[in-house]
């Protein structure tokens, strides 16, 4: 049987599948079954910041695996320890402390339970066309309806605002309010951009109000819109900071960094494989790589030179462009999934966000050769 006949009967599968089988992967490309190449521009949705099979982290895994691969985290660990050093050097300076975890949704989890745990209150608002992830309390601070509706009840107490409207969010506060949970830049709802003085409007209402800012940077950590974290393009410090996806070149972790507000449960939460030292490993790598490669550096000047390119052309079906460093919306007139189509069938493999948004991740390390490759089969597609 082929390797989609497999999948096809064995794997539970809660997603529509493109009809290809990826098996190799260098840098910003990847391959298929047959040997065709793409130009990855969705990098396991902003996973693969620093290329496919980066040596470095590749070495680092080898190396580690061969040595220990898991510890619980009720016992010290020398690469945990390393690793939390490194995440600490580059996080926001409030941000003291970290609990490591497996994925973003895990991570929006934990921060739930620690603001609930520090604030003694209940409640929590979050933004229309949120996406914090799909795990019942991550779920229930996520906005879109048709990822809501058919497990409700999910978790009471979240309310939802218009995103950069300051007057409607007040509205919502009230003294059970114990975490606002924010996106910089909303990724799944469409690359919708935050502004600098509604964020800022925000810290200062939490804290009045003793209320927990959470700042999802699942998407946007790590360089991807080039910043090491988009909160630095405010000077935002948030009282809580979720991050995953790009943080170990692939393997599965996340972060919770928490301030000195935050008081840890004690005996009340955990974690089996989070922190573990195959993780950890990959995640020095990583991080390693894009401070010696200024993978931030890297995402504006390529970002930049990308919508310099494609402002240039007359894209008819193109609404609106949007992007922060190598994070890219496009938003269309219209659905954009047969551009999906047509896009992979010349090579280049896009994201969607929102309902008529193409969106494009593609990893930092992608070259110039590679985005004006991109640019010509979009403009082929799009004009």
């Amino acid at each position: 049987m082929t390797s989609k006949q497999l999948i096809d009967q064995y794997e539970f599968s809660v997603y529509a599948k493109r009809d290809v089988v990826i098996v190799k992967g260098s840098g910003a490309k990847v391959w298929d079954d047959n040997g065709k190449e793409y130009v990855d521009c969705v990098a396991g949705i902003g996973v693969a910041s620093v290329g496919h099979a980066n040596p470095a982290v590749v070495k680092a895994i080898s190396e580690q695996a061969a040595k220990l691969i898991t510890c619980p985290v009720t016992m010290y660990n020398d690469t945990r320890a390393k690793f939390l050093e490194k995440l600490m050097s580059v996080a926001p300076k409030n941000l003291k402390r970290a609990f490591l975890t497996n994925s973003g949704t895990e991570a929006i989890e934990g921060a739930i339970k620690f603001a609930r745990f520090t604030t003694k209150k209940t409640d929590f608002i979050s933004a229309m066309k949120s996406f914090h992830g799909r795990t019942l309390g991550a779920l229930s601070a996520t906005f879109k309806k048709e990822y809501r509706e058919d497990f409700m009840p999910l978790v009471p107490g979240f309310e939802f605002v218009p995103y950069n409207n300051f007057e409607k969010l007040v509205e919502k506060v009230s003294d059970k309010t114990a975490g606002i949970i924010l996106e910089v830049i909303q990724g799944e709802g469409g690359v919708n951009i935050g502004d600098k003085e509604y964020f800022l409007k925000v810290r200062e209402l939490c804290n009045e109000k003793n209320i927990i800012l959470i700042i999802d940077e699942i998407q946007t950590g790590f360089c991807r819109t080039g910043k090491f974290f988009a909160s630095n393009h405010f000077n935002l410090e948030a009282d809580i900071m979720c991050v995953a996806k790009a943080i170990a070149g692939g393997i599965p972790m996340g972060a919770i960094l928490c301030s000195e507000k935050i008081e840890p449960p004690m005996g009340k939460h955990g974690t089996t494989f989070g922190g573990n030292p195959l993780a950890c490993s990959a995640g020095i790598a990583a991080i390693d790589f894009m401070i010696d490669n200024k993978l931030d550096q890297q995402a504006e000047e390529k970002g930049k030179y990308f919508q310099e390119k494609i402002e240039k052309m007359e894209l008819s079906k193109v609404r609106e462009f949007r992007r922060k460093g190598l994070m890219i919306g496009i938003e269309l007139k219209e659905k954009p999934q047969p551009y999906v189509q047509a896009l992979m069938e010349r090579g280049v493999i896009p994201a969607t966000a929102g309902v008529t948004v193409l969106r494009l991740l593609p990893p930092l390390v992608i070259s110039y050769e590679e985005i004006d490759f991109v640019l010509e089969q979009l403009e082929a597609v799009l004009k």
